[in-house]
């Protein structure tokens, strides 16, 4: 399967975000892998800005962290040469077409960790995001059809609940992930990251002005 190709508008995202916010948030806007981003970042020769590198964002350390339970070099694993090893279980391993504890019917609700409520849609195989998606997603596609590419479905501003009966037409919008990295991204960083960012993106507008 061919790689998917990158558009003018998200190369435009990469080289506006990418010094300054996480490559996962940054991953997770575009539904590209970070590897994916790191490989686009290097391409367009960017770098991660020296506030962002000294903010608690960029999950840098001190070295320290960690270090009491890291493999010390030399270390042996206690299964080393013993490939194909039984020890036990098989009474207890999923039969096929067995299905999980966890197991919920199509049309089931659930609140996610960042407080998204979705549905369950089918039973097919695979990641969550192939059987859940969003209710504020499916009401707005229900009345729209599919969303757009390089779009995503989204509360209006004070509108967000888990509330199904709540959650109607006129509180939800469909915006351009570049829109809706600027309204969730810069407020979850430290102030040195989102003034960094608002001077990049205005010498950028600037740039484009004068070109």
């Amino acid at each position: 399967m061919s790689k998917r190709a990158w558009s003018p508008d998200e190369i435009d995202l990469v080289r506006e975000f990418y010094a300054d916010v996480p490559t996962r948030v940054l991953a997770n806007e575009l539904l590209r892998t970070e590897p994916a981003v790191y490989a686009m970042a290097r391409t367009l020769s960017l770098r991660k800005s020296a506030a962002y590198l000294k903010s608690d964002s960029s999950g840098r350390t001190n070295g320290n962290q960690g270090r009491a339970t890291r493999f010390k070099k030399g270390h042996t694993t206690w299964n080393k040469g013993m490939k194909g090893l039984e020890i036990g279980g098989k009474a207890t391993r999923f039969k096929v077409g067995s299905k999980p504890q966890t197991w919920v019917p199509i049309g089931s609700l659930r609140v996610t960790r960042d407080g998204t409520l979705q549905r369950k849609i089918n039973d097919q195989p695979g990641p969550n995001s192939i059987r859940w998606r969003s209710v504020h997603e499916l009401v707005w596609i229900e009345a729209n059809g599919p969303v757009p590419a390089k779009h995503i479905v989204v509360f209006k501003p004070g509108a967000r609940t888990t509330s199904p009966e709540e959650i109607t037409l006129d509180r939800v919008e469909c915006i351009t992930f570049a829109e809706n990295m600027r309204r969730n991204t810069l407020h979850r960083y430290p102030k040195e990251i989102v003034r960094a960012v608002q001077m990049r993106a205005a010498l950028n507008r600037r740039i484009n002005r004068a070109g």
